[in-house]
């Protein structure tokens, strides 16, 4: 499946109708007192859709890809007034604000982190005048969040090594394309010396564990695919060869094979399909990242093929439970480049 105006216009409709939606809602939020006490859209104006915070964020991120990229989408005008209405200063500032709240040092820490970066990195590589607009107004809250994983990643001694939000290398992976892409060092190099203390030496990893019944990440493939963001050309093939010494034999065979969903009206099992389209991303990448004569990289190609044919046509589901955030996860795999 490539990414055309067809399916990205089904996409952004499925984003459209989240990124609007107040309720359901799952809020993240630790109640300080019962002044706290506010419906989603008065604690987060920008990101108050989308059943929660994160899928917000990442909802905002897809509308603003596809409108780079299919310039006459037949949404655009919806999707430049969901935009305009959501990404205003004020708003923003009240999403900066909250996060110097009590009580909030680990609010999306760190998925939420990472889509708010991917966001950003977004629009500031975007010369449109809207987009330009709209990073300003998003500054304070990026800044905000850049400070964040200033301060904390000197303090995490371990990875946390999940499949499903706080998963580090995640965190990380997508934090560390956002510092490339603007220019920011300190934040670079705390990521690339980061990933090298938690991962660097890592052999066998237990994939054959994998999946766990909730995945959207497969742990294993996460810190991959980060790794070959971090580590030299040359330097990569030997660390995965390592880290993944089965790869070339088809094995383990339960991350090479897509997982089964077999209930997408349920929450914690749809995840399987985003972990579907996130394993697919990361497998295609890796591929790219091999010699062309290493047997891996036809091994994990494949793989990504058949995990991407798996999940794709589910997407749009007709139910909120999956429909709220599968199509950020399509988008990200159909639209970015395997070296990216």
């Amino acid at each position: 499946m490539r990414l055309n105006e067809q399916n990205a216009s089904a996409f952004a409709r499925l984003a459209l109708k989240g990124i609007r939606k107040e309720y359901p809602n799952k809020p993240g939020d630790v109640l300080n007192e019962a002044a706290d006490v506010k419906n989603p859209r008065a604690v987060h104006p920008a990101f108050y859709g989308c059943f929660d915070w994160h899928s917000s964020v990442h909802g905002h991120w897809m509308l603003v890809r596809l409108l780079r990229m299919f310039r006459a989408l037949p949404e655009r005008e919806e999707i430049r007034a969901a935009l305009t209405e959501n990404l205003t200063a004020k708003n923003l500032k009240v999403e900066a604000d909250y996060f110097a709240r009590p009580n909030t040092k680990s609010f999306e820490r760190t998925y939420g982190w990472a889509w708010l970066l991917k966001l950003a990195e977004e629009l500031h590589s975007w010369d449109d005048p809207d987009a330009k607009k709209w990073s300003r107004n998003l500054q304070p809250l990026t800044d905000a969040i850049v400070a964040r994983y200033l301060e904390f990643l000197p303090k995490q001694t371990y990875p946390i090594r999940t499949g499903v939000h706080p998963n580090t290398a995640f965190g990380l992976a997508f934090a560390l394309d956002y510092a490339r892409a603007v220019g920011n060092k300190p934040l670079r190099d705390m990521i690339e010396k980061r990933s090298r203390d938690y991962y660097g030496n890592d052999v066998d990893a237990p994939a054959r564990w994998e999946p766990d019944g909730a995945d959207f990440f497969s742990p294993s493939l996460m810190e991959a695919d980060l790794m070959r963001r971090v580590l030299p050309a040359n330097e990569f093939p030997v660390w995965l060869k390592g880290y993944l010494p089965s790869l070339a034999k088809g094995e383990p065979k339960s991350l090479l094979a897509p997982a089964t969903v077999t209930d997408r009206s349920d929450p914690q099992i749809v995840h399987l399909d985003g972990l579907n389209l996130s394993r697919a991303w990361c497998m295609r990448s890796l591929a790219a990242s091999m010699p062309a004569d290493e047997p891996i990289r036809k091994a994990l190609a494949e793989a990504a093929t058949r995990h991407a044919t798996a999940a794709l046509e589910h997407v749009a589901s007709g139910d909120y439970a999956g429909e709220h955030w599968l199509a950020s996860f399509a988008v990200y795999l159909l639209s970015t480049s395997a070296s990216q």
